[in-house]
């Protein structure tokens, strides 16, 4: 039930970005469905060795570089989902500063705290 409501919320933030960010997508609801599982997906697998490789990178930037690398996921994520697109970098560099955003708020506001 935990991860339904996750999945929820995630593609809810995915809904709320494309009505703030301009270039940044979303035709409809089940598009946002299959957008937070694949954006998810991309972020567990490619992400991950992404920034375990850029982490040097990352430490000297301050982890500036790792906003690069989540806007990249997101383009990535776009590319397999029909009706999820991004138009620019810049969409997707500011997609992911919003959406981490959006959906960290969300899941304070709807997930209870555990005791």
């Amino acid at each position: 039930m935990r991860l339904l409501l996750h999945w929820l919320l995630s593609a809810l933030a995915v809904w709320i970005v494309s009505r703030l960010v301009p270039g940044f997508i979303v035709t409809g609801v089940i598009a946002a469905l299959i957008a937070a599982v694949v954006i998810g997906f991309v972020n567990a697998t490619l992400g991950f060795l992404f920034k375990v490789i850029t982490f040097p990178l990352a430490v000297l930037t301050l982890g500036i570089f790792w906003l690069i690398v989540n806007a990249a996921m997101l383009k990535l994520a776009s590319m397999f989902v029909p009706g999820f697109h991004i138009v620019g970098l810049a969409a997707a560099f500011w997609g992911a500063i919003v959406l981490s955003l959006v959906n960290m708020f969300l899941k304070w506001l709807v997930v209870p705290k555990r005791a």
